[in-house]
């Protein structure tokens, strides 16, 4: 592939860490004009219609393209199922909060760099070095360290006074988002098939699932404000559109890192994501830096150095001193001479 994984994941990092930014701009008057069931939709749209336009473009450009299409309905059914493992998780997460309050719940977040390690090694029998485990490791410490504050305020006291069931949906939460990571990436690879193709079976599923958790909002609430395909874009601004677009691009650069790149290099680039996202905080909107931000900064650079670099730029390993063949080889003659 032309473009290195690593430009992607950087572009990925910083789309990421604009999403909170842009969602918060978004709100007006302390909360959302706007339905938010719905951006998701539209992200599922937006990402379905580029997907299937570069398939158009790479099936005319190449006569191979269409060799790389599985229209097997046995291979096309196995995209349904992340679409549903993200439909559960998202009701988890919600479930998740009625136990445990915010602070609580973006620090168990972590426990999904954790889970998609261990995922990894377990499905996709990716084995990864000591040291590799030891960097996963550092990054969970990193972001949760960053995200922890103060102990004289409320929410450090809350933190392990959570219900039982809390945790549990935590853990929950965490296992279902590294699973559906991580069965995605068994998708994209599993065959040769156009990335667009793969592409265009997820999102369309996706949307489906969408189509029917608006559906199924619209029943709960006795249709009092009419089905939301005629309020689909009431109180939508420019910065919804963006927060729209950021959301589809930011899916459309997962599925290509899940094809050419894995997992880990996505957990990176969310977690460094959320780091970016707290450092532009400070200015745009008046976030106060803690002690513990700046900790948990520097120890993830050191687990993004420590996964990434070669082993033998992170050990000095001790020089050892060999006997030169050509030396061994004259004090051998030298024997034999003497005898």
């Amino acid at each position: 592939m032309a473009t290195p994984w690593y430009f992607v994941a950087v572009l990925l990092t910083v789309l990421t860490s604009s999403q909170g930014i842009l969602t918060t701009l978004s709100q007006s008057d302390g909360g959302y004009k706007y339905d938010y069931a719905t951006v998701p939709f539209l992200a599922e749209v937006f990402k379905l219609i580029i997907s299937g336009l570069f398939l158009w473009r790479e099936m005319r450009t190449s006569s191979s393209a269409a060799a790389r299409i599985t229209t097997d309905w046995k291979s096309v059914r196995l995209f349904v199922i992340p679409s549903l493992i993200y439909l559960i998780h998202n009701n988890v997460q919600f479930a998740t909060l009625t136990y445990v309050d915010t602070s609580t719940y973006q620090i168990m977040g972590n426990l999904k760099i954790v889970t998609t390690g261990i995922l990894f090694r377990l499905f996709l029998k990716r084995k990864l070095s000591n040291l590799q485990w030891m960097a996963i490791g550092l990054l969970a410490v990193g972001t949760t360290t960053s995200q922890v504050k103060g102990c004289g305020e409320a929410s450090c006291d809350s933190l392990f006074t959570a219900p039982i069931q809390g945790y549990l949906l935590g853990i929950l939460s965490a296992g279902l988002s590294a699973l559906a990571g991580i069965y995605t990436e068994f998708l994209m690879k599993r065959n040769n098939d156009s990335l667009y193709w793969q592409n265009l079976q997820l999102y369309t599923f996706g949307s489906l699932f969408n189509v029917a958790r608006l559906l199924a909002d619209d029943f709960r609430l006795g249709f009092e404000k009419g089905p939301w395909w005629q309020r689909i874009f009431d109180g939508y601004s420019i910065t919804t559109w963006m927060v729209v677009l950021n959301l589809g691009s930011t899916g459309l650069l997962v599925s290509w890192l899940m094809k050419y790149a894995d997992n880990i290099v996505k957990v990176y680039s969310t977690s460094m994501a959320m780091l970016l996202t707290m450092v532009a905080s400070i200015y745009l909107f008046s976030f106060k830096p803690t002690v513990q931000l700046f900790l948990g900064i520097i120890i993830c650079i050191m687990s993004l150095h420590m996964y990434f670099a070669p082993p033998q730029t992170l050990v000095d390993l001790p020089v050892t001193n060999e006997a030169h063949p050509k030396i061994l080889k004259q004090v051998i003659v030298e024997e034999k001479t003497d005898s």
